[in-house]
């Protein structure tokens, strides 16, 4: 891809400088009037006089009228780098001050999503080489706005951490948050108003339903992903009964190589597994391969009304790059009663879950950030029992709805976009809605939230409205809801709501860029994983 020139871009931001006043603006400003681009990055900043002079700092030369778009951008990453880290460094000081556990564990929250939002980054400013380079691979443009839009949420989820707090400390820590996530925001528009490329279908998949490998695994991956446990090379066991190295799962996790670049493969025997499991991000391309759904379980009962955060509930969560699991439930038993009870939290970008269960009552899935495919799962729940702000698409799986407490609705999505530039959201696709409770299919949990259901069965239990409100008019001008060819008794449209985000009837073209090969850039990591799923829309 060029690069539009930089006489386009003084046209298109003209307006910018024309709705600032010469008279208002400081010297650094002054300096920078003649680069639309700049003062863009540093818009809505508190003290942007002081962000005007940081980014300066790590422009190529002194002379910000030259400076390219591309150059920008990097120097607005390295920008928004550094001040993310001064972030991270004055979080240990709010340790001391916190007066309860919770806030304890949403301070520990918040320093390992602030270092979630260190690594998007500091992979996205890697990823610049390529695109500076003159690359046209559009998976590096999908990584790095993908990254950046994970790294855009995680400050949301840390001062989230608060709710059922004094809130005394949520005010100092959200004031350190402010000017990172104002960055990261100015960040991602820019990027996306510089690198928007229109989607070029590849040639070489011929049938739309094909079976495809990732491109980070090894080519025995595919024998890994087909074959019996008791038919392939697995590099430790974990056994209940002894049979194994490992009796519990978290021991052989721990002693994984850290930022293994080859897949480390850990079978799971049949059996209940009472754990909590929490594989960090240094813990990249773990495979988990079990027993089958119902055989191998892995369960806990962590939830918000015993003092956790719903970050921190997960009976398993995975950040680290490239998880495969297979044949697993995971499960929490803590019931709708406590409310908030995570099963399975996935931060792990480029993760694929395939013929696993996850099973739970209020916040069931935990799609927090980044890339996820979903093949042949069952997904149970009662409130927003699929939540989240990943980019996420679930083909095959089955939903399931449980009963929820006395005059609570059953709402299966929560998705939680923020930021119209993030390219994430759910794509519900092939897939069936069990609902025996009325149920509605999901309500917007962020203002710019976004989901689908594609070539769906939906039961009668399915709400004629389909949908539901967050309160009151919140975000229903602003959401991107949408069915597309679903089917059942659930599925008709003629009662559906009529807010002005909701897309009753999609057409083949936009249900496609909700695709695996397009939504999530399937094709550049998912090809083929031993599982045959559709790239594209199915007949």
């Amino acid at each position: 891809m060029e690069t539009p020139n930089f006489v386009t871009f003084l046209l298109i931001f003209s307006p910018l400088i024309t709705l600032v006043s010469t008279q208002t603006l400081s010297h650094n400003e002054k300096q920078t009037m003649e680069n639309p681009l700049i003062l863009q990055v540093c818009s809505n900043i508190q003290d942007r006089n002081a962000c005007l002079s940081n980014l300066k700092s790590f422009l190529d030369n002194n002379s910000p009228v030259d400076q390219k778009p591309d150059s920008i951008l990097k120097a607005a990453l390295k920008a928004t780098l550094n001040e993310t880290n001064l972030a991270m460094q004055k979080f240990t000081k709010f340790t001391s001050l916190s007066s309860s556990s919770r806030e304890q564990i949403a301070i520990e929250d918040c320093k390992e999503l602030l270092d979630f939002s260190v690594s998007e980054l500091t992979w996205s400013l890697a990823e610049m080489k390529e695109i500076r380079g003159g690359s046209q691979n559009p998976q590096y443009q999908g990584n790095l706005k993908s990254w950046l839009s994970a790294a855009l949420s995680n400050q949301d989820t840390c001062l989230e951490g608060f709710e059922g707090t004094s809130r005394h400390l949520e005010t100092f820590i959200k004031g350190s948050l402010t000017q990172v996530t104002q960055l990261i925001s100015n960040v991602l528009a820019l990027y996306t108003q510089l690198h928007t490329l229109p989607f070029k279908p590849s040639t070489n998949y011929g049938d739309k339903t094909n079976t495809f490998f990732p491109k980070w695994m090894s080519k025995g991956d595919k024998q890994l992903l087909l074959a019996s446990p008791n038919g392939m090379h697995v590099d430790v066991v974990v056994a209940l009964d002894g049979s194994g190295r490992y009796r519990s799962i978290i021991e052989a996790v721990n002693d994984t190589p850290n930022y293994s670049i080859r897949r480390y493969v850990i079978y799971v025997k049949r059996g209940l597994y009472k754990e909590n499991i929490d594989m960090k991000k240094k813990k990249t391309n773990i495979m988990l391969i079990g027993d089958g759904i119902g055989a191998t379980v892995i369960t806990g009962d962590r939830n918000f009304m015993q003092g956790w955060t719903t970050f921190r509930t997960a009976t398993v969560a995975v950040s680290g790059r490239g998880f495969i699991a297979r044949d697993i439930t995971f499960r929490n038993t803590a019931g709708p009663q406590s409310h908030q009870g995570v099963a399975l939290r996935v931060d792990s970008d480029q993760s694929a879950f395939y013929r696993c269960s996850m099973e739970g009552y209020q916040d069931t899935l935990y799609a927090h950030s980044l890339r996820q495919f979903y093949r042949e799962c069952s997904i149970y729940g009662t409130i927003d029992f699929i939540f989240g702000n990943g980019a996420a698409v679930l083909q095959n799986c089955k939903i399931y709805t449980r009963e929820p407490l006395p005059l609570q609705k059953v709402t299966i999505t929560a998705q939680g976009r923020k930021s119209p530039n993030q390219n994430t959201g759910f794509s519900i696709q092939d897939s069936f809605v069990y609902a025996t409770k009325p149920t509605y299919l999901g309500r917007p949990w962020k203002e710019y939230s976004r989901t689908v259901f594609m070539n769906t069965y939906m039961s009668s239990m399915v709400q004629p409205r389909g949908w539901l409100e967050w309160y009151g008019n919140f975000a229903l001008s602003t959401l991107w809801y949408g069915e597309y060819r679903n089917y059942g008794p659930g599925a008709s449209l003629s009662g559906r709501v009529k807010w002005p985000g909701y897309h009753m009837a999609m057409d083949a073209s936009t249900a496609d860029s909700f695709t695996v090969r397009r939504f999530i850039d399937g094709v550049s990591w998912l090809p083929a994983t031993g599982v045959t799923f559709s790239a594209g829309l199915s007949n």
